[in-house]
């Protein structure tokens, strides 16, 4: 296949060159966009006059013929072409001759690629926002059904207080609502549309830009052809928002794998989501979260790549720039295969409530509703927190908790104690008084519970 480009050079290019230089591997996945962006192209340019009305229904009709054929299978991609766009031209012009080649007047590959790019990643996104709905519906329903699980709050991954699971699991789901509004955000400040900047500095012919980009579903035109041709921060801003989420997903993975370990036992996951060992018979490895949180180091890369491959950049378009899809398609991938894998590996897992409570009852996490009582009582709090905590020393020494010490040894302690100590540092106690907005409480869970709820229906 002769080069579009082939009339200046005198000698054909090196096959190895040719190789390297060529990107149809992994930009062909954008053939439906290319498609679509020519299509409009062409109705613009018979709007205008610039092109006959006989060409464009032409080029069209034989456009969309290249398509089908190439969802049905009949049409394979000939590896002899340099790019997407080249491939999807020369093929047009196969089929329907000179008609054919009038289709990339006004317009250039720079601003054709930068086209296909945006469009490939709204369709793309569409899709992952769904992915992280349907995940933190999943949270919403997980935390719904166990509103009265108590468990142990970690900090520095020691037992810390007393909360609910649905309170832990819900503050992923803010976390994911966030992600979901980051890449949300991202996708309406990339939905500006850069064909017609052309090379770099538009073109002689009178084009209409804005028709172009409406029936394309742009709410906007780039307004400088040379950023028009170069602007890769849509491409930086979704691997950035990629990367916030896969480290949620990374985080929530690393509980999820020492949740289902012997040593928590807290969560059952489901065999449909687990592996085993070639060896040792009695294993049951959580496999698939172990794997997302691997995973993110991978998108984390993504990001890094294409950020030190723009960074030294001069305007308007390079060949470094090829270089932006498979990082952008790669994290594209590994995002949306995260999220199809954990939303029904969670949904599966079941909770195993008396554990949890089990393990809440121990690591006198209850420490702090006791010096929190006695200043209610009128104890100044730091004289509250050491009282405190020669008291925990006192039953790590002597084998018991706070819930069974003697009341006797309570009034030795302080007289502001009363018999009513043993029902403020009850788990449940503890659970049900914390009644500040956004606390482990009954109340503001269910407020977090509907919250996530008014996100999920608008």
């Amino acid at each position: 296949m002769d080069k579009m480009w082939a009339g200046r050079f005198q000698e054909k290019l090196n096959e190895l060159a040719d190789d390297f230089n060529t990107s149809l591997p992994f930009d062909c996945r954008m053939y439906k966009q290319d498609i679509e962006g020519s299509m409009a192209h062409a109705r613009m340019l018979a709007s205008k006059g610039i092109i006959s009305v006989e060409d464009s229904k032409l080029i069209t009709e034989g456009l969309g013929e290249i398509l089908d054929d190439i969802v049905s299978g009949k049409l394979n991609f000939n590896t002899d072409a340099e790019d997407i766009h080249m491939f999807i031209e020369s093929e047009l012009t196969r089929r329907i001759g000179d008609a054919g080649k009038r289709l990339h007047t006004a317009r250039s590959r720079n601003d054709q690629v930068a086209l296909d790019i945006r469009m490939y990643l709204r369709d793309e996104n569409k899709e992952i926002l769904t992915l992280i709905r349907k995940l933190i519906e999943t949270l919403r329903d997980k935390a719904q059904d166990n509103t009265d699980a108590i468990m142990p709050g970690y900090t520095h991954l020691q037992r810390a207080q007393p909360v609910t699971f649905a309170h832990h699991i819900l503050a992923y789901a803010m976390m994911f609502k966030r992600d979901y509004e980051r890449i949300d955000d991202a996708l309406k400040r990339m939905n500006s549309c850069p064909i017609g900047s052309c090379a770099l500095a538009g073109t002689t012919y009178d084009t209409d830009r804005y028709m172009e980009a409406e029936l394309l579903g742009f709410d906007s035109v780039m307004l400088n052809s040379m950023d028009g041709v170069s602007d890769r921060d849509f491409c930086l801003e979704l691997l950035s928002a990629y990367s916030i989420l896969m480290m949620h997903l990374s985080r929530f993975s690393e509980e999820v794998v020492l949740w289902s370990s012997w040593e928590f036992k807290f969560i059952e996951l489901s065999d449909s989501f687990s592996t085993g060992s070639s060896i040792m018979p009695q294993k049951k490895n959580p496999d698939m979260a172990e794997l997302i949180r691997g995973k993110c180091g991978r998108v984390y890369g993504d990001l890094v790549a294409l950020l030190t491959t723009l960074k030294g950049l001069p305007l308007a378009y390079n060949k470094d720039m090829q270089e932006d899809k498979e990082a952008i398609f790669d994290a594209v991938d590994t995002v949306k295969m995260c999220l199809s894998v954990f939303e029904p590996m969670l949904m599966t897992a079941t909770v195993l409530k008396d554990n949890m409570l089990k393990a809440a009852q121990k690591g006198f996490i209850n420490a702090t509703d006791m010096a929190d009582y006695l200043v209610k009582k009128g104890m100044p709090f730091r004289t509250a927190y050491k009282l405190t905590g020669e008291t925990v020393a006192y039953c790590i020494e002597n084998k018991t908790v706070l819930e069974d010490l003697p009341f006797e040894k309570y009034k030795e302690l302080s007289p502001l104690f009363e018999e009513d100590i043993y029902n403020e540092i009850s788990l449940k106690t503890c659970v049900e008084k914390r009644i500040s907005v956004g606390s482990t409480g009954p109340e503001s869970v269910k407020m977090q519970i509907e919250y996530i709820t008014e996100f999920l229906d608008d």
